[in-house]
């Protein structure tokens, strides 16, 4: 009887209905940090190309708008800024972007939401549907001002809201790309006009006079064209007479080399920080060979850039940029010569189709069943195709090519014949001797017939299986397996 009034009188000092009451004063009750003056908030911000645009200025303005936002809410006490970095990379990609994610498991993070400046600054596309799972899972609010303050995660309004400024920022990239490519493919076409980059060898830069857009020539902006460089420009001449007379690429390469010629990156330094500067190379003389510039015309759209994921697995590292070369189909060429010519246009076009003589046998009849199989047991380079004789074989040059002189020191060339190896029990059955239970498997354990060869070549080659030629014991063994080496034919 007495607990039944000492509850009636709880019932009372709650206002009635107890359990209500309580759960309605518990819930307006301010939060811990609130109390100690208000949220922790990291502040998240980026700016993308450094050239264009002043970070310390833009950082400022972000930092402000943020500070404006969390006004009487609490004060930012970690900031996180990217600097140089497209939007379109993901958060995982962009390295402080990737530090405030890294902080969101630890309890001792030091701030308990997340405030920017600008919506574009931090998410593209679908990124901000990916982000805020994470930010919901930790307990982390996030502010923006798209919506005056904190983002309601659970409500379908403000879900709406987010998701379309993120499609919207990848609608502006897409439309200032198609608008910049439309004017540089005009600029080329009709005008001719050089659009920047390094000069191909051979040029130089030189003043066109006054920018032709008014107001960066107001700024003191100038036009350039390209002008032949006094000391490269007979080099490219040159390189073109060759091929045109029919020499290889190597032996160009190496004319150049002995004639101690610079090369692109040591002739302009400045302009090549990336490139080595030792020598030429095969490689550059075919570039070379390959540039419409020479002609002068301006040709632009060579190259293009694709996005391919970087993870096909993990769809949320988003795309990375690939340069591929494009069809000459593809090119953008300008209406009438831009600069001095270097070569004809007929020269050019014959130097495409130039070729050094090659063997009687032609490409399409030659074909190597161990190729990319073989290794040297010397230097471990992987062995080359090589046709010998009218038949198949494989060589090992230890690193050296034709475009530079050999070095007395270098070991003899490795030479073994494709018919040397494939007759012989033995050394069939190395091909799938080390992974005996991967090779149990397709059932070809201790087959070594003739009609079978392909299928053991087939095996290891899915098995991952490299093979170690020592040209001086002439025996060849596994890469996985060192104890067993067969010896394989003399050469005939």
């Amino acid at each position: 009887m007495a607990a039944e009034f000492a509850g009636l009188a709880v019932g009372q000092r709650l206002g009635g209905d107890g359990l209500l009451a309580w759960a309605e004063r518990t819930g307006h009750r301010p939060a811990a940090d609130q109390r100690r003056g208000g949220l922790r908030f990291a502040f998240y911000g980026r700016v993308s190309t450094e050239d264009y645009q002043d970070p310390v200025t833009s950082r400022a303005r972000q930092v402000g708008q943020a500070e404006a936002l969390v006004a009487g809410h609490g004060q930012i006490v970690a900031h996180f800024f990217d600097s140089g970095l497209s939007r379109t990379l993901a958060w995982a990609r962009r390295p402080q972007a990737a530090a405030l994610v890294a902080q969101l498991a630890d309890p001792d993070r030091g701030w308990d939401a997340v405030v920017i400046g600008e919506y574009e600054r931090a998410f593209y596309g679908g990124q901000y549907a990916s982000m805020t799972l994470l930010f919901e899972h930790y307990g982390i609010q996030l502010w923006t001002p798209e919506t005056g303050g904190r983002i309601d995660f659970s409500a379908e309004g403000h879900e709406q809201m987010m998701l379309a400024p993120g499609w919207q920022s990848k609608r502006e990239i897409i439309r200032t790309k198609i608008r910049v490519r439309t004017a540089m493919a005009a600029q080329t076409r009709e005008q001719g006009r050089y659009l920047g980059g390094r000069p191909p060898y051979g040029y130089q830069l030189a003043d066109a006079g006054p920018h032709p857009n008014k107001a960066h020539a107001a700024w003191g902006r100038r036009a350039h064209r390209l002008d032949p460089d006094p000391q490269t420009a007979a080099a490219v001449r040159w390189i073109f007479a060759q091929r045109l007379a029919g020499h290889s690429l190597a032996r160009i390469t190496r004319a150049l080399n002995d004639a101690c010629i610079p090369c692109p990156s040591a002739a302009d330094p400045r302009r090549n920080p990336h490139r080595s500067g030792i020598a030429w190379k095969v490689n550059t003389v075919a570039a070379i060979l390959g540039n419409p510039r020479y002609t002068g015309r301006q040709v632009w759209n060579r190259q293009r850039t694709d996005l391919d994921l970087v993870d096909p697995a993990n769809t949320g590292l988003g795309h990375r940029p690939v340069a591929r070369w494009n069809l000459p189909e593809g090119w953008v060429i300008s209406a009438r010569p831009a600069h001095p010519a270097l070569v004809s246009e007929p020269d050019f076009i014959a130097a495409q189709d130039a070729s050094a003589p090659r063997g009687p046998a032609g490409p399409a009849a030659r074909w190597y069943l161990l190729a990319g199989l073989l290794r040297c047991g010397i230097c471990g380079r992987r062995l080359e195709s090589a046709w010998s004789n009218h038949r198949p074989a494989y060589r090992c040059r230890h690193g050296y090519t034709s475009a530079t002189r050999p070095d007395c020191a270098r070991p003899k060339n490795t030479y073994v014949r494709e018919d040397q190896i494939l007759p012989h029990p033995a050394a069939l059955a190395i091909l799938h001797a080390d992974q005996g239970q991967a090779a149990a498997r397709t059932g070809i354990v201790g087959v070594t017939a003739p009609d079978r060869t392909a299928e053991l070549i087939d095996h290891l080659r899915a098995a991952g299986v490299t093979l170690i030629y020592d040209p001086g014991k002439r025996t060849l063994r596994t890469d996985t397996d060192d104890s067993i080496a067969v010896t394989i034919g003399q050469n005939r």
